[in-house]
């Protein structure tokens, strides 16, 4: 009875040591301050990895930032450049680079118009011929003339417009500011691209920003290289980045676009000059005929049907022209 008690004060010692070490095991670490050693070492050893992971975050953070200024700006330059596929006739004259008013346009319209009534009421015409002359003189005539001179002063815009850009990569890569680049393009280059710089300068002296002056100056020369300027301008502007390697970005693709224009133009010279003798042989023929044979060709002109077959034959020619126009010219 004896030995059985002792045993089981024995079994109980042994099971309250065990479980006294089992608890020592546990709680020894937490008394003695290791684990708060374990845990600040485990800190500091993966602080550079929470750093790095931090400035992933603030860099994908940024970049997604920065991506979404940039589809904001160009989804409002594509919005400004569709509202200026129609400019008005104020616009086009600026654009011509003429100094005119639109009442000043208007006036020496209706006077070419009436210039050319005047002409055929001299000549006897019929009323249908005066106001086709009508027609022709105050509405054919003025806005063919401005077309002219818009493109022309546009193509000799597109001449000078690289070297103007790259007078403004010289800059920003010696260290001077855009505004400071742009100021000696408005001194230094040639017309017309010294006047839009001036422009571009001027208005900016009045308190706009750079690349609202840039995207003006798209307005009043709407071609594909300005604009692309002034997306660069723009976006730099707004979201930064490397001005001076986009500009020369920008300067390559213009002499790029420009050396390709010179090819298409050298490749469709035998197209261009086919079409010009075929759309000039039937007037070639007819003076001929009219030197050799006068009375044999004069019906065309003295009986109501030959007025009809000439107007059929020069309606017809027009498409015919028209059509081949459409052919040789080629969109790059």
């Amino acid at each position: 009875m004896f030995d059985q008690q002792l045993t089981s004060i024995a079994v109980a010692v042994m099971a309250m040591l065990c479980a006294g070490g089992i608890a020592w095991v546990f709680v020894y670490p937490y008394l003695s301050g290791e684990k708060r050693v374990e845990k600040r070492v485990s800190t500091v050893r993966n602080a550079p990895n929470r750093t790095q992971a931090l400035n992933r975050m603030k860099a994908e953070q940024d970049a997604s930032k920065r991506r979404k200024q940039l589809q904001d700006t160009l989804k409002d330059l594509e919005s400004k450049q569709k509202r200026r596929k129609s400019p008005p006739l104020r616009v086009r004259i600026e654009q011509a680079g003429l100094d005119w008013s639109v009442r000043g346009y208007i006036i020496a319209s209706v006077a070419l118009g009436l210039l050319f009534v005047l002409a055929g009421l001299v000549g006897g015409q019929s009323p249908l011929v005066l106001l086709a002359l009508a027609f022709a003189g105050g509405l054919g005539l003025p806005y063919w003339l401005l077309s002219f001179l818009r493109k022309r002063r546009m193509k000799k815009f597109l001449e000078e417009f690289a070297n103007a850009v790259d007078v403004v990569v010289r800059g920003v890569k010696a260290g001077l500011p855009l505004n400071d680049c742009i100021r000696v393009v408005a001194s230094e280059v040639q017309e017309p691209v010294r006047t839009e710089f001036r422009k571009v300068v001027e208005t900016q002296a009045l308190g706009l920003s750079l690349s609202d002056c840039v995207e003006r100056m798209y307005d009043r020369m709407p071609l594909a290289e300005v604009n692309f300027f002034a997306i660069v301008v723009s976006i730099q502007q707004k979201a930064g980045g490397n001005l001076s390697e986009a500009l020369s970005n920008l300067s390559r693709v213009l002499r790029d676009r420009k050396r390709m224009q010179g090819k298409v133009q050298a490749m469709s010279q035998e197209a261009k000059a086919s079409a010009a003798i075929i759309g000039a042989l039937p007037v070639v023929v007819m003076v001929i005929v009219f030197l050799t044979s006068p009375d044999y060709i004069a019906l065309l002109w003295t009986e109501r049907v030959g007025h009809i077959m000439l107007a059929g034959s020069a309606f017809w020619m027009l498409m015919g022209v028209l059509v081949m126009r459409k052919m040789i010219n080629f969109d790059f």
